[in-house]
Protein backbone atom coordinates (compact mmCIF):
# COMPACT_ATOMS: atom_id res chain seq x y z
CA UNK A 1 0.00 0.00 0.00
CA UNK A 2 1.40 3.36 -1.02
CA UNK A 3 1.76 6.17 1.47
CA UNK A 4 -0.15 9.42 1.23
CA UNK A 5 3.13 11.22 0.48
CA UNK A 6 3.97 8.78 -2.31
CA UNK A 7 0.51 9.30 -3.82
CA UNK A 8 0.92 13.09 -3.68
CA UNK A 9 4.30 12.93 -5.43
CA UNK A 10 2.85 10.57 -8.05
CA UNK A 11 -0.04 12.95 -8.78
CA UNK A 12 2.30 15.93 -8.89
CA UNK A 13 4.68 14.32 -11.37
CA UNK A 14 1.85 13.17 -13.65
CA UNK A 15 0.21 16.59 -13.47
CA UNK A 16 3.54 18.12 -14.55
CA UNK A 17 3.60 15.87 -17.64
CA UNK A 18 5.77 12.99 -16.45
CA UNK A 19 5.21 9.37 -17.37
CA UNK A 20 5.32 7.73 -13.94
CA UNK A 21 6.04 4.19 -12.83
CA UNK A 22 5.20 3.48 -9.22
CA UNK A 23 6.26 0.67 -6.89
CA UNK A 24 8.21 -1.06 -9.62
CA UNK A 25 9.83 -4.35 -8.69
CA UNK A 26 13.21 -4.77 -10.39
CA UNK A 27 15.90 -7.45 -10.56
CA UNK A 28 13.96 -10.70 -10.70
CA UNK A 29 15.80 -13.36 -8.71
CA UNK A 30 16.32 -16.83 -10.12
CA UNK A 31 14.67 -18.50 -7.11
CA UNK A 32 11.78 -16.03 -6.98
CA UNK A 33 11.24 -12.56 -5.65
CA UNK A 34 12.84 -9.30 -6.58
CA UNK A 35 16.03 -7.48 -5.70
CA UNK A 36 14.30 -4.16 -4.99
CA UNK A 37 11.15 -2.09 -5.30
CA UNK A 38 11.48 1.47 -6.57
CA UNK A 39 8.84 3.90 -5.30
CA UNK A 40 8.52 6.50 -8.07
CA UNK A 41 10.31 6.86 -11.38
CA UNK A 42 9.21 9.69 -13.67
CA UNK A 43 10.20 10.73 -17.16
CA UNK A 44 9.04 13.91 -18.84
CA UNK A 45 9.14 13.27 -22.61
CA UNK A 46 8.98 16.99 -23.43
CA UNK A 47 11.86 18.12 -21.21
CA UNK A 48 13.59 14.71 -21.18
CA UNK A 49 13.90 15.00 -17.42
CA UNK A 50 14.27 11.69 -15.53
CA UNK A 51 13.67 11.52 -11.78
CA UNK A 52 13.56 8.88 -9.06
CA UNK A 53 11.84 9.65 -5.74
CA UNK A 54 12.04 7.52 -2.61
CA UNK A 55 9.79 9.10 0.02
CA UNK A 56 10.09 7.90 3.60
CA UNK A 57 8.70 9.14 6.89
CA UNK A 58 11.02 6.89 8.90
CA UNK A 59 12.83 7.88 12.07
CA UNK A 60 15.91 5.78 11.33
CA UNK A 61 19.45 6.92 11.97
CA UNK A 62 21.33 8.54 9.11
CA UNK A 63 23.64 5.51 9.03
CA UNK A 64 20.71 3.14 8.49
CA UNK A 65 19.22 5.48 5.90
CA UNK A 66 22.56 5.64 4.08
CA UNK A 67 22.55 1.86 3.61
CA UNK A 68 18.86 1.65 2.68
CA UNK A 69 18.86 4.48 0.14
CA UNK A 70 22.19 3.38 -1.35
CA UNK A 71 20.59 -0.01 -2.17
CA UNK A 72 17.49 1.62 -3.67
CA UNK A 73 19.34 4.22 -5.72
CA UNK A 74 21.89 1.66 -6.93
CA UNK A 75 19.12 -0.73 -8.03
CA UNK A 76 17.44 2.10 -9.95
CA UNK A 77 20.65 2.93 -11.80
CA UNK A 78 21.22 -0.77 -12.51
CA UNK A 79 17.74 -1.62 -13.84
CA UNK A 80 16.21 1.64 -14.99
CA UNK A 81 17.22 1.37 -18.64
CA UNK A 82 16.62 -2.36 -18.95
CA UNK A 83 13.45 -2.96 -16.92
CA UNK A 84 11.68 0.31 -16.11
CA UNK A 85 12.13 2.52 -19.19
CA UNK A 86 14.04 0.26 -21.63
CA UNK A 87 13.35 2.65 -24.51
CA UNK A 88 15.39 5.45 -22.91
CA UNK A 89 19.04 5.84 -23.87
CA UNK A 90 21.27 4.51 -21.08
CA UNK A 91 23.13 7.83 -20.96
CA UNK A 92 20.00 9.76 -19.92
CA UNK A 93 20.76 11.80 -16.79
CA UNK A 94 18.95 10.54 -13.68
CA UNK A 95 18.17 12.69 -10.64
CA UNK A 96 17.49 10.76 -7.44
CA UNK A 97 15.76 12.13 -4.35
CA UNK A 98 15.21 10.86 -0.83
CA UNK A 99 12.17 12.71 0.54
CA UNK A 100 12.55 12.80 4.32
CA UNK A 101 10.79 14.52 7.23
CA UNK A 102 13.93 15.86 8.92
CA UNK A 103 16.59 17.06 6.49
CA UNK A 104 19.53 18.96 7.90
CA UNK A 105 21.89 21.46 6.37
CA UNK A 106 24.71 18.97 7.00
CA UNK A 107 22.91 16.14 5.19
CA UNK A 108 22.21 17.22 1.62
CA UNK A 109 22.73 13.70 0.24
CA UNK A 110 22.04 10.17 1.39
CA UNK A 111 22.82 6.91 -0.40
CA UNK A 112 23.92 8.80 -3.51
CA UNK A 113 20.69 10.81 -3.83
CA UNK A 114 19.74 14.36 -2.91
CA UNK A 115 17.77 14.87 0.31
CA UNK A 116 14.55 16.88 0.02
CA UNK A 117 12.49 17.75 3.07
CA UNK A 118 8.83 16.74 3.05
CA UNK A 119 7.86 20.30 3.97
CA UNK A 120 9.94 21.78 1.14
CA UNK A 121 8.46 19.44 -1.46
CA UNK A 122 4.90 20.03 -0.25
CA UNK A 123 5.54 23.80 -0.31
CA UNK A 124 6.71 23.52 -3.95
CA UNK A 125 3.60 21.55 -4.85
CA UNK A 126 1.34 23.98 -2.99
CA UNK A 127 2.90 26.97 -4.78
CA UNK A 128 2.20 25.45 -8.21
CA UNK A 129 -1.34 24.45 -7.20
CA UNK A 130 -2.14 27.93 -5.87
CA UNK A 131 -0.77 29.46 -9.08
CA UNK A 132 -3.61 27.72 -10.95
CA UNK A 133 -6.05 30.00 -9.17
CA UNK A 134 -9.58 29.23 -8.04
CA UNK A 135 -11.19 25.93 -9.01
CA UNK A 136 -14.19 27.52 -10.75
CA UNK A 137 -11.91 29.05 -13.40
CA UNK A 138 -9.03 26.58 -13.72
CA UNK A 139 -9.66 23.33 -11.86
CA UNK A 140 -6.96 20.72 -11.66
CA UNK A 141 -8.28 17.60 -13.47
CA UNK A 142 -10.33 15.22 -11.35
CA UNK A 143 -7.78 12.42 -11.83
CA UNK A 144 -5.63 14.20 -9.24
CA UNK A 145 -7.79 14.21 -6.08
CA UNK A 146 -5.03 15.22 -3.66
CA UNK A 147 -3.96 18.14 -5.84
CA UNK A 148 -7.60 19.20 -6.27
CA UNK A 149 -8.04 19.13 -2.49
CA UNK A 150 -5.00 21.39 -2.11
CA UNK A 151 -6.43 23.72 -4.75
CA UNK A 152 -9.78 23.88 -2.97
CA UNK A 153 -8.20 24.42 0.46
CA UNK A 154 -5.55 26.95 -0.64
CA UNK A 155 -7.10 28.78 -3.59
CA UNK A 156 -10.81 28.28 -2.99
CA UNK A 157 -13.59 27.46 -5.37
CA UNK A 158 -14.86 30.93 -6.35
CA UNK A 159 -12.46 33.20 -4.52
CA UNK A 160 -9.07 33.01 -2.95
CA UNK A 161 -9.32 32.03 0.70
Amino acid sequence: MASHLETLIHEYLEWQGYLVRRNVKVGRRAKGGWEMELDLIGYNPVTRHLVHYEPSLDAHSWEKRELRFAKKFSAARKYLFTEVFPWLPAKTKLEQYAVLPNPTQKRTHVGGGTVIGVDSLVAEIRTKVVARGVMAKNAIPEGFPLLRTLQLSHAGYFRVL
